[in-house]
């Protein structure tokens, strides 16, 4: 089996994949403290309700935007473990993405999100991945990675609307029904998340605009399933495209 570890800023997301089959993903916070003998144990533990045993474990496809928890899991992987490690990165990803378009280095998880769409859904193919920050890749025709758009997340806008001001309450992050908010909580609701989809969606009509067409979109991400039900442009929610891409990733570099 191969594992594959997605480390975020707020959230780490892992899943166990028994061919191409995803046999379990598990998501846990983020912890930048914790060493490799805690995340040793942390995934002994993941691994034992599901009566895995690490020795069935074959491999770990890593990718991670949080530098000291990469170099950590590196360390579970090939000292502890005795796995194969890989480590995502534009290196990693040639002949699968062209990124050479792109001025700067992107993260292992839009490396892994644009290599899973455009494998899983052809190109040009738009993924929009709703974490922490809100990314938008776009890929174009020949695998090209064309660039994209970083924006707060969600819950980054809604937090920082609560804690930025002395009245107003956090919000749970729902659909709110309308568009006319009787309360503060369904107004800032219908602010916080009507604003992100719509701004989405009119993103996501620009970038059509910029391709010349009307590709595909896929959500991704802790809250593409809420994308997925209010946006206007969204083709497929796929909540396993980032381990997927790793998984991919892995595989042709075996």
């Amino acid at each position: 089996m191969l594992l594959t570890i997605d480390v975020g800023n707020t959230h780490t997301v892992l899943g166990c994949y028994d061919g191409e089959e995803l046999r379990r993903m598990w998501r846990v916070k983020t912890d930048p403290s914790q060493t490799a003998d805690e995340l040793l144990v942390s995934l002994h533990g993941l691994l034992g309700v599901e009566g895995i045993c690490p020795e069935d474990v074959h491999g770990l496809s890593l990718g991670s935007v949080v530098p000291g928890l990469n170099r950590s899991w590196r360390k579970v992987g090939e000292e502890l473990c005795g796995w194969r490690v890989l480590s995502v990165d534009e290196k990693t990803v040639e002949g699968l993405l062209d990124a050479s378009a792109y001025a700067s280095t992107p993260g292992a998880d839009r490396l892994a999100d644009a290599v899973a769409a455009r494998m899983l859904y052809g190109d040009p193919v738009v993924v929009v991945d709703m974490g922490t920050a809100t990314n938008i890749e776009v890929v174009g025709d020949g695998g090209r990675f064309l660039g994209g758009v970083i924006a707060p997340g969600i819950r980054t806008g809604a937090e920082s609307l609560a804690g930025r001001t002395a009245l107003l309450p956090e919000v749970e992050l729902l659909d709110p029904g309308h568009a006319i908010g009787v309360d503060t909580v369904s107004a800032m609701q219908i602010g916080v998340v009507y604003g992100q989809v719509d701004s989405i969606d009119g993103l996501i009509r620009r970038i059509w605009e910029e391709l010349g067409c009307q590709c595909p979109v896929v959500a991704t991400g802790g809250f593409g399933g809420l994308l997925g039900e209010l946006s206007r442009t969204l083709t497929c929610v796929n909540p396993e495209l980032t381990l997927q891409g790793l998984r991919l990733i892995y595989e042709a570099r075996s």
